[in-house]
């Protein structure tokens, strides 16, 4: 197609070109003006090609009648010609991206397509698409494109070529391109939706459009010897091919990989999220590749092993053109879902398809605690952990819930206010799914809501197994009915099975065996029907189980396994085999559970035998203390004695010196502030090496502390951290007001930012009130706007003479101009997913530089003042 394209344009002469502006797109076409060397005919011979071509890579040639063909033909022709009126230059063009210049073709000429029907319009817009990828590449291939936008931007330019030609890269070959058609149908309509939980309501569907549903959620950074980052989650491998994020159990991993997936498949995804634009998405869940003990799909058999129906489909050799050319997104969704025995085979299985497959983009997901930190870091994987949701953002999703049920007015401000005002309930809330089982409960119980997690399941277990359905009268003559209390016996079997073997789904055949072992016991259900039966209706009616695939059960979610797997080893007086199993990672949520299952007496011969385990072991000492520590929490009635000595065993691993024993410790829960210690490091005052060296220890256990407490959102964490607020250390600071959005606004801005040292420091306001907040603390020279304000927020609420620097980490739209109020500014950071950022509005703004993401096109630069400099970094910090 290039070749073709290139006749488009007029031939480079000796010199042509060497001036030191971008060249008018309309002054470069071969068909119109002094240069025409084109003709209409061979114009229309060009569109008849280009059509002729694409008809036949995507079959449409066989299904669409030829006169159609030639209208489409005729409509390519004339959206081609609109380049002769084209108002940019080639820079312009090549900055503005290959999508986003068909699209501005295609509507200078909107008659074009008048009269065609929907499939031809489909061809018409696919043809220009590639046609405009072509000619961008032109562009950048032309020899007078170099040293012309050397005098304009020459920073960018080796990296817009590059991004040309990695899109060019991720067009399919003809053969390819139905297939992939279809393939990203599939994925649309498999990953397309998500399953609201609580939302079975009569007349109500549960199932909701993803691009409705989805709430970008926050990644944090893991490292520890960098300012802390925070990154929307939907762009964590936007400039990172290899990423490990890890997250609690609900937090949104799985719905992430739903929706990059489906991104991924979008002919016109939303202009931020490009970069997975043209990639082929493998959503490769590991409960699903690990059943009954199969071994690990090599790449030709990814479809098939995730039950893809086009897998035999494929066309010979698709896999490998796609992976060897970079073009695959692998994501690869829990890997605390392999049993711990089994994960360095993963580790090995992961290891060889990188060095057959190396240029693609990775993602894997996984509990905090099923590997070890650094796992893949020989593997150059990037560790990030999904951060908890702020409180603006529990609010937005409770709105969404309650819209979805379609009673937004009635019960969502009240929950709001509940959540905001209840602490543990808060705490609880800033996970999605304990989120979403609150907003349930709450629709469920009129208003009323319980405290604790334990008492949260036990009231959806109810709400699940027997109020609904009792009370919409669902129940007739003839028809299987279970008690709540048998209910949860039975499932609870089922549950307890997986976890003793180390499994998240069920073979159909073992479920109903072991319903047969267990109805005889009974009697008033195995009566109703034969196991069989019974395991059907227990699908069907309980809301708590699902068959992922042909063959198989599992829970609706693992959380609910593992609290009804822990209730079933209580009762079965279990306690020595859930005491020897505790260092693994799949337990840890069963122990937790068991803890809040157990009597008085049971707590303590659960809790000793953990302390017992941990003081004997060298390897596994802090996890097992920690993990006793954190079943404080469950354990509403507990031997004084017994608290004491995990209490103790806890502040001996205090204070943390690494992020993993602060995430640890924050899983412990409230109980955990009152062991954490004050600064030891506040001043510095360094007087020689030795001095040097421990004052870097302190601030780093300071700094690991405050990780610690920030995690643990409740209003009890807030004097913990108040006792930081004097910190010099820029990690320990950025932390603190890195966390403001999760505390009342008003509380932790009084008690922590109004006192924090601004010297380098950037203060993120994601809100009109975090902006109010910093403007009665007199105002901070450096603000870092991170959510939804205007710039005429700015413009009344911060200080005019003492802002210097000012980090837009949101794509706004803004024009700059008034920037110029600020007599003191000197830097402004651009922290942008787009191609391009015009700066023309800042000609009249005095400042020293403009920061931007490096390949971001700066447009406009030309009018800057010559003492402004671009500067252009990645990532930016």
């Amino acid at each position: 197609m290039f070749p073709l394209i290139r006749r488009l344009f007029v031939s480079e002469s000796t010199g042509a070109g060497l001036v030191d502006k971008p060249v008018r797109v309309s002054g470069l076409v071969s068909f119109k003006g002094e240069k025409r060397t084109l003709s209409d005919r061979e114009l229309q011979k060009i569109a008849d090609e280009l059509v002729r071509r694409a008809g036949q890579s995507t079959g449409v040639e066989e299904r669409m009648p030829s006169y159609e063909r030639r209208a489409v033909a005729h409509a390519v022709a004339d959206s081609l010609r609109a380049m002769g009126d084209l108002d940019m230059d080639d820079v312009q063009a090549v900055s503005l991206g290959h999508l986003a210049l068909s699209q501005r073709l295609r509507s200078q000429s909107p008659t074009a397509t008048l009269g065609l029907s929907s499939d031809a319009i489909t061809l018409h817009a696919a043809v220009m698409d590639t046609a405009c990828l072509h000619v961008l590449h032109f562009f950048t291939q032309r020899s007078a494109f170099v040293p012309r936008t050397l005098v304009e931007q020459s920073r960018r330019l080796d990296d817009l070529r590059a991004k040309v030609d990695a899109l060019l890269f991720r067009t399919p070959s003809p053969a390819d391109t139905p297939f992939e058609d279809r393939y990203a149908a599939y994925i649309m309509s498999k990953y397309g939706k998500l399953t609201i939980f609580g939302l079975d309501f009569p007349g109500v569907s549960s199932v909701w459009p993803l691009d409705a549903a989805y709430l970008s959620l926050d990644a944090a950074s893991r490292a520890a010897s960098d300012v802390p980052l925070l990154l929307p989650a939907d762009h964590v491998l936007e400039g990172r091919n290899r990423v490990l994020l890890r997250g609690v159990a609900g937090s949104g991993k799985t719905t992430l990989v739903q929706w990059l997936a489906v991104t991924a498949t979008q002919e016109e995804p939303d202009e931020s999220l490009l970069y997975l634009w043209g990639l082929v998405p493998f959503v490769l869940p590991l409960r699903a590749l690990t059943r009954d003990g199969a071994s690990f799909p090599t790449p030709d058999q990814f479809l098939a092993a995730v039950g893809c129906p086009l897998a035999n489909l494929q066309p010979t050799g698709w896999f490998d053109r796609v992976l060897t050319s970079g073009r695959g997104l692998i994501l690869i969704d829990g890997m605390d879902e392999v049993p711990e025995i089994e994960r360095e085979s993963a580790r090995r299985w992961l290891q060889d398809l990188l060095a057959v497959y190396p240029e693609n983009r990775w993602l894997i997901t996984s509990r905090p605690s099923a590997v070890r930190d650094e796992w893949l870091a020989d593997e150059g994987f990037i560790e990030l952990d999904m951060a908890p949701m702020s409180r603006d953002s529990v609010a937005s999703f409770i709105k969404r819930w309650h819209k979805a049920a379609g009673i937004g007015d009635q019960y969502a401000p009240e929950l709001i206010r509940e959540v905001q005002a209840k602490q543990a309930l808060g705490r609880l809330a800033a996970n999605p799914l304990m989120c979403a089982l609150i907003c349930a409960l709450h629709q469920d119980r009129r208003g009323y809501l319980p405290d604790g997690r334990k008492e949260l399941y036990d009231a959806a277990l109810s709400m699940l197994l027997s109020r609904r359905d009792r009370e919409r009268g669902i129940y007739k003559p003839g028809m299987i009915r279970i008690g709540e209390a048998h209910h949860i016996q039975l499932i609870q079997k089922l549950a307890y099975w997986m976890i003793r073997n180390g499994r998240v789904e069920m073979g159909r055949g073992d479920a109903v065996d072991l319903l047969a072992q267990s109805l005889p016991a009974i009697p008033q259900v195995a009566e109703q029907g034969t196991p069989e039966e019974i395991y059907r209706h227990l699908l069907v009616r309980s809301g708590l189980l699902r068959e992922p695939s042909v063959g198989s059960m599992d829970f609706i979610h693992r959380t609910f396994q593992d609290y009804l797997g822990a209730k079933a080893a209580v009762e079965g007086l279990d306690f020595d085999f859930l005491i020897s199993n505790a260092h693994l990672d799949q337990w840890e949520d069963v122990i937790r559970m068991a803890v809040a299952h157990a009597r008085p007496a049971e707590r303590v011969r659960l809790l000793n035998g953990l302390l017992e385990r941990g003081d004997s072991s060298v390897d596994g000492r802090h996890r097992l203390h920690l993990l006793a520590a954190a079943c404080l929490e469950h354990a509403t009635e507990l031997d004084p004695s017994v608290r004491d000595a995990v209490q103790k065993r806890a502040a001996a691993l205090i204070p943390p010196r690494s992020a993993e024993q602060a995430r640890a410790l924050a899983d412990v829960g409230p109980v955990a502030l009152e062991l954490l210690p004050g600064p030891q490091n506040l001043h510095h005052e360094n007087k020689n090496e030795n001095e040097d060296a421990e004052n870097d220890k302190a601030s780093n256990e300071d700094y690991f502390t405050v990780l610690a407490a920030a995690r643990i959102a409740t209003d009890a964490a807030i004097p913990v951290l108040a006792r930081y607020r004097s910190h010099k250390d820029l990690r320990v600071r950025a932390e603190l007001v890195r966390v403001w959005g999760r505390f009342d606004t008003v509380h932790f801005g009084e008690e922590v930012v109004a006192y924090l040292d601004d010297t380098n420091l950037y203060f993120p306001v994601s809100n009109q009130r975090e902006l109010r907040e910093l403007q009665r603390y007199g105002g901070r020279s450096r603000i870092k706007v991170v959510g939804n304000i205007s710039q005429e927020d700015l413009v009344d609420a911060v200080s005019r003479h003492r802002l210097t620097h000012l980090w837009v980490a949101v794509d706004v739209g803004w024009t700059w101009e008034w920037l110029s109020l600020f007599t003191n500014f000197q830097v402004l950071t651009l922290e942008t997913s787009l191609v391009s950022v015009d700066v023309t509005s800042l000609a009249d703004v005095r400042l020293r530089e403009v920061r931007v993401p490096a390949g971001v096109a700066v447009l406009g630069s030309e009018n800057l003042s010559p003492a402004t400099k671009i500067v252009q970094e990645d990532p930016i910090r």
